[in-house]
Formats: C-alpha cells, sequence, structure tokens
C-alpha cells in the first residue's frame, strides 16, 4: 500500500522513493533510484531517470524528461514539454554516462512551456524561464529569462509578478501580494518581508486575479 498515487498507465520501479501525496499520471515511467518528494504532480507522459532527486511540491506537466544529473528543489514548475539536458556535446557512438553534468534549479523556479536548458548550469530561486527560452548560463534568483538565446529582461515576484518602479529606497514591490523586494547587493535581489525558505501565507498561496489583471498596458514577455 502506498501514500501516493500511480495511474495504471504508468510504469514505477520499485527501487525508487516517491514522498506522500504526489499524483503520477498517464503513461508516466519513474526509473529506479529516482528521489521524488511529496506532494508533487507529474502529467501525462512525463519521464523521470535513474538518480534524478526532486524536492517537494514540484509541478511537471505533460512531456516532460528529466534526466540523470538533474537535480530540482522544492515548488519548481516545469511546464509543458520543457527540456532538460544532461551531457553538452552528445554522440550515439561515445558512452558518457559516468559523465551526467549536474543541473540544478532552485526552489521556487519556472521553467516555461517548451523552453531548454543546457545542462550544467543553476537557476536561481524563483526565476522564471519564459515559454520557448534557450538557457545556455545559469540565472539569477529572480530573474526574467526570455529569447534564444536567453537573455534577463527583468526581475519578478515570487508570485511570477513583473517587479518595476523602485522608489528611492531601490525597493520595488510585488503588484500581487504586496511584498516589498529590494537589490541587497549587486545582482542579488531579496524579499524584504519573507524568507525565501519560508512557505507563502494561506492567504497568498491561491491567485485570485489573472495575471493580465496587473498588465501596465505594455508589451511583457512573461509567459509559461
Amino acid at each position: 500500500m502506498t501514500d501516493y498515487f500511480v495511474d495504471p498507465t504508468s510504469i514505477v520501479n520499485a527501487a525508487a522513493r516517491i514522498g506522500a501525496g504526489t499524483r503520477i499520471w498517464h503513461f508516466c515511467h519513474i526509473m529506479k533510484d529516482a528521489r521524488i518528494g511529496s506532494r508533487c504532480s507529474f502529467g501525462q507522459n512525463c519521464h523521470v531517470s535513474e538518480g534524478v532527486i526532486i524536492g517537494n511540491n514540484v509541478k511537471v506537466q505533460n512531456s516532460v524528461s528529466i534526466y540523470g544529473g538533474t537535480v530540482i528543489e522544492d515548488d519548481v514548475f516545469l511546464g509543458p514539454s520543457c527540456v532538460l539536458t544532461n551531457v553538452t556535446n552528445p554522440r550515439s557512438q561515445v558512452q558518457r554516462r559516468s559523465l551526467y553534468e549536474t543541473t540544478l534549479i532552485r526552489r521556487g523556479a519556472t521553467v516555461g512551456a517548451n523552453a531548454t536548458i543546457v545542462c550544467g548550469v543553476t537557476l536561481g530561486q524563483y526565476c522564471f524561464i519564459g515559454a520557448g527560452a534557450v538557457v545556455t548560463h545559469s540565472v539569477a534568483d529572480y530573474a526574467l529569462i526570455v529569447g534564444n538565446p536567453g537573455r534577463m529582461v527583468g526581475l519578478t515576484s515570487r508570485h511570477g509578478q513583473r517587479l518595476v518602479d523602485p522608489d528611492r529606497d531601490g525597493i520595488m514591490r510585488c503588484a500581487e501580494s504586496g511584498f516589498r523586494y529590494r537589490e541587497v547587493e549587486p545582482g542579488v535581489l531579496r524579499c524584504l518581508d519573507l524568507s525565501e525558505d519560508e512557505p507563502l501565507p494561506p492567504e497568498l498561496a491561491i491567485g485570485h486575479r489573472s495575471y493580465s489583471e496587473f498588465k501596465r498596458g505594455v508589451a511583457d514577455p512573461i509567459s509559461a
């Protein structure tokens, strides 16, 4: 008897470790020695390779393959058909299973639909990789990345809202939560009202207004 759900069409190796409340839907394959936390969700046609480490409350949408060498922290969102790799220079004739490169996706990060993450990089906490972006270098916390090659075009809050218009003290407010953010040192953004390691308060963990309501009337590249 397990305390997680697996659809009958999916295959989960007996040596995989899966946390309570995780849901694995149609046509997924979880290989041996994969470690998956609690309250995760895997959509249709997902694959998790040997040795992958996945934290708690991770949402993996349809048709995502997570290969060996990948480490995913808590609260990460992987959009439909996004691509994660584990060898920079793959060749069919050259076996490099012992040389998989580590890709670290840190807490709260979002990877948009059809985005590609080249292996060996770190995606910072609460960064937002826009749909279709191609990421070839590590990404800072809270960075908004779009395009091919991926480039940083701004900052986002924990709620995925653009952070703009800093005041005289360099403080920016999230339009959805009201949380304050400030660059505490060059290139390092932090939330002033809640530690990055703390869960959101229950009243802020459910969205009540659509993203379009927060737009400022200008072109906005955020999309997952």
